[in-house]
């Protein structure tokens, strides 16, 4: 028996810039979507970030299909604005976003896929998991050994440099995140910084233009995950505007290797060396969170298979993953081009018209 429910052609789970722009143009195309998020606003993920984020794109590279991004375009977005921005971007474009949805499980069922939606249920011919790289955050089992009168907190619990005790401060993680909390951190605490993986930094700024100006126009951005060096760039993290000589000269942050032991007050570190701390930063990144879809659509470690973002399972994508296809794939204002050809996708699925001039028109 068919589970009780209403229906939809599509559902989208995730309310964030990927769903929005996926719900974008599957209003275009006038199908029967719903756009479902645990979170009570939109934009849940961009609202966990630190106050003073500010974006490495200029404005003139951040807009989602149908809506240019305001101001300067050569200007760098705040956190805020984004927010702002997708809040206006559902207004915009009369999205039917339900808040406060969280998808408890998910199965197929009869040809079609089965929701259940805190306590009731919602049947779908095709879903696109729009929940982004930003699930669970991680941090590393060595944190247990810290004393509880050390500070801890993950990047996604930071907010200003008044959120830690004075003293020492140890952030770890070598990304863009843990740079910046870092640089910012600097002016009020002894900070040191743990890196434990290979980067490759990049300035923001290049013979007075701006890095994505580069990347756009070289074409490096459109480089994709299967070419080599796509396949190079995703084994490194990618600094922009940040370089550990910077931190060093200009912040004096020190560096140390990968962290690997702590106990009591106590870090150690992969070259043996060791650091007294008053609190710990855990800049370390999120997991998948994933355990609430029962389909066969995940490798060992819980990744997503998939080829740009189309599943084995037919009628069943990912969108907004990190090198989903290219390095612009989880950005804002690359997650589109993603999100055109899974519509395109879909329509196939469907047994629909996919020609290039009938996805233009869903994307203009």
């Amino acid at each position: 028996m068919a589970p009780k429910g209403r229906h939809c052609d599509v559902v989208v789970v995730g309310a964030g810039q990927a769903g929005l722009a996926m719900g974008q143009l599957l209003a275009k195309e006038g199908r029967r979507f719903v756009i479902l998020d645990r979170a009570n606003e939109v934009g849940a993920a961009w609202r966990e970030r630190w106050d003073s984020l500010t974006l490495f794109t200029p404005r003139r590279y951040d807009s989602l299909p149908g809506l240019p991004f305001p101001g300067d375009p050569d200007g760098y977005p705040s956190r805020d604005e984004v927010i702002a921005y997708l809040e206006r971007y559902v207004g915009e474009h009369d999205l039917p976003v339900e808040l406060g949805s969280e998808v408890r499980s998910l199965v197929a069922h009869d040809g079609s896929f089965v929701l259940d939606v805190d306590g009731g249920s919602i049947t779908a011919d095709q879903v696109v998991v729009a929940t982004g790289p930003f699930q669970h955050p991680y941090v590393p089992g060595l944190a247990s050994g810290l004393d509880p009168k050390v500070a801890q907190m993950h990047s996604t619990g930071y907010r200003s440099p008044g959120d830690p005790p004075e003293g020492t401060v140890l952030v770890v993680g070598g990304g863009n995140t843990g740079f910046q909390i870092a640089k910012e951190l600097s002016a009020t605490n002894k900070v040191q910084l743990s890196i434990g993986s290979r980067q490759l930094s990049l300035p923001q700024r290049l013979l007075g233009r701006d890095l994505f100006w580069w990347l756009t126009k070289t074409g490096l951005l459109r480089k994709t995950v299967e070419s080599r060096l796509g396949k190079r760039m995703r084994q490194r993290e990618t600094l922009i505007g940040s370089s550990p000589r910077e931190l060093r000269k200009r912040y004096g942050i020190t560096l140390r290797p990968r962290a690997i032991d702590a106990t009591g007050t106590t870090v150690r570190f992969e070259d043996g060396s060791e650091l007294e701390v008053d609190a710990v930063i855990w800049a370390t990144g999120y997991r998948p969170a994933y355990s609430w879809i029962n389909l066969p659509v995940f490798d060992e470690e819980g990744r997503p298979r998939h080829r740009r973002g189309v599943t084995d399972v037919p009628g069943f994508y990912f969108l907004g993953l990190t090198w989903q296809y290219t390095r612009g794939s989880a950005l804002l204002g690359w997650v589109k081009d993603d999100a055109v050809f899974l519509a395109r996708e879909m329509a196939a699925q469907r047994g629909e018209d996919t020609s290039t001039e009938a996805t233009r028109r869903a994307a203009a």
